[in-house]
């Protein structure tokens, strides 16, 4: 086959790597569960790059109420937008790529947003977690990161299905023209359900493998048309934050997330600001040892969440016990009584809590032993 790829070693010497097909469906499939960026999500959305997380492969799906699996999904993923992204995946030598794909692909679509409930979908990604022995709660709240409650996701997964806003990919080595012409038709026409062609292929050269994505239906007609449909989000900083905040609270809620802001800016030294359309949030951000580590977010609707989901998920908390030891920290706090069944999730404390200087004094304290733990782990 022709050459495509070169790759240049650390000594010097050039790789020409050849273009390969892949051996099986199977193994192309296989692929795309363990490397979902494969999905060249930035390619999708270069101003949001997607982000994929996988519900799992190989979802069945019936075409009536209490009816029997008719058909079968390779990839079921949502990105971090709760859009469900449904990816069927053929190699190019499959001649059902170039139009019987099609068909199959809408009747997918068609079905999954009447019956696929949104406690089916979150019941398969347990099940995927589980089978990879990982905590469920604990995998989507660091594909969330900082943006989102677990709880506040899965509802706008059933709200997209309902209102259809859904992606469908078709996933190839070789998009073949005929579907490339459907798919950029389909994008352009279908609002808000998103169509689109992944070309994926593979190159090969002593001992190395390459793979190069490419996406097809982003038409200029289509992109304007989705826009028309895209609710705007808002990016919060500094100053529209502590405006909002005193706006809908009062400026002494304000003034308190003031201090613990100024007292951040040295101990967790990074800021992430939310995107929120209504609530504006930020998070100061720890970045040690190649990790970034938020303990709390401070919204503008008055309360300050302490991280216990996140915090979970790195070595210096993941155990309980450390867990427990900073709930009791907390507890101490005159006003704060946080159950000890939060230490798996965001519980809040409103700002208004800390208004005594004491009481702020003990909390920033509790943060600076934080801090600490996650140093010395």
């Amino acid at each position: 086959m022709a050459s495509g790829v070169f790759l240049i070693q650390s000594d010097g010497q050039l790789v020409e790597m050849s273009e390969e097909s892949y051996g099986s469906e199977a193994d192309f499939q296989e692929l795309l569960a363990k490397y979902p960026n494969l999905l060249a999500g930035n390619q999708i959305n270069d101003a949001e790059p997607r982000k994929w997380l996988l519900i799992s492969r190989e979802v069945p799906l019936s075409s009536e109420e209490n009816g029997g699996n008719r058909w079968s999904v390779d990839h079921l993923f949502l990105d971090q937008d709760a859009i469900p992204t449904l990816v069927e995946v053929k190699r190019s030598s499959d001649t059902r790529i170039r139009r019987e794909v099609v068909g199959q692909m809408l009747e997918y679509a068609a079905n999954a947003v009447v019956y696929w409930p949104v406690e089916e979908i979150r019941a398969r990604f347990e099940a995927t977690c589980q089978a990879s022995d990982l905590d469920s709660e604990n995998a989507l709240a660091v594909f969330l990161g900082p943006s989102e409650d677990s709880g506040a996701f899965w509802q706008k997964v059933k709200v997209n299905m309902q209102a259809g806003k859904i992606r469908l990919l078709f996933v190839a080595d070789e998009i073949p023209k005929e579907l490339r012409r459907i798919v950029e038709f389909l994008n352009e026409q279908m609002i808000p359900a998103e169509v689109l062609a992944v070309e994926i292929k593979q190159f090969t050269g002593k001992g190395y493998k390459s793979l190069v994505p490419r996406v097809h239906g982003q038409t200029e007609k289509a992109i304007a048309n989705k826009n028309i449909n895209i609710g705007s989000k808002r990016q919060w900083d500094e100053e529209s934050f502590f405006k909002e905040l005193k706006s809908r609270r009062s400026i002494e809620e304000a003034e308190i997330a003031r201090k613990i802001l100024e007292w951040a800016r040295d101990k967790l030294p990074r800021f992430w600001w939310g995107k929120g359309k209504q609530d504006g949030s930020f998070y100061p951000v720890l970045d040690y040892n190649g990790e970034q580590y938020y303990p709390i977010a401070i919204w503008t609707y008055g309360k300050i969440e302490i991280q216990f989901q996140y915090l979970m998920t790195k070595t210096s908390f993941n155990d309980e016990i450390k867990r427990k030891e900073l709930l009791n920290q907390l507890n101490q706090i005159p006003g704060v009584k946080i159950s000890e069944k939060s230490i798996t999730r965001r519980p809040n404390i409103f700002l208004s809590t800390f208004k005594d200087e004491s009481s702020l004094g003990m909390l920033l304290e509790t943060l600076d032993w934080v801090i600490q733990e996650i140093k010395s782990s």
